[in-house]
């Protein structure tokens, strides 16, 4: 199956690493995980603001690839401290989706440059809804 790489971004710092942002492989796009990164490097702040640039990250490549943040189906959230800071990022989770995708959250021993949160996700395209239909559309669960 053919892929695609999505490697330059605009408004995504280029990684010192090398991988691509983003690789699509048929209606599937795996998007690199993503820290609060700016031009200008790693900006420490708050498990919140921190998981709102990562965010802001994950849905700017998956625009690169041709894929809206309402098609994210997974995300993998590593933290450095779970414990301290889940309910902020569960609040900007939240924020930036209306329906949930399923997620898998970790403590990892350590992140890239002492970051709080990395996100990273999986976006895939789908001509169906597969919800079940509903007299109030579908239940979001509590956090």
């Amino acid at each position: 199956m053919p892929r695609t790489f999505i490697t330059d971004v605009p408004g995504v710092p280029a990684s010192p690493s090398p991988i691509s942002n983003a690789v699509v492989v048929g209606q599937t796009c795996h998007i690199s995980g993503q820290l609060a990164v700016y031009e200008d490097g790693y900006r420490p702040g708050t498990a919140e603001e921190e998981a709102e640039r990562a965010f802001d990250l994950v849905f700017k490549v998956a625009d690169a690839a041709g894929f809206t943040s309402d098609e994210i189906v997974y995300i993998d959230i590593a933290f450095a401290d779970i414990e301290h800071d889940l309910a902020a990022v569960n609040a900007v989770c939240v924020r930036r989706f209306l329906d949930y995708p399923a997620r898998t959250v970790y403590e990892a021993a350590k992140l890239p440059f002492g970051a709080k949160v990395k996100v990273q996700a999986i976006a895939m395209k789908d001509n169906q809804d597969r919800r079940a239909p509903g007299p109030t559309g579908p239940q979001r669960p509590s956090l």
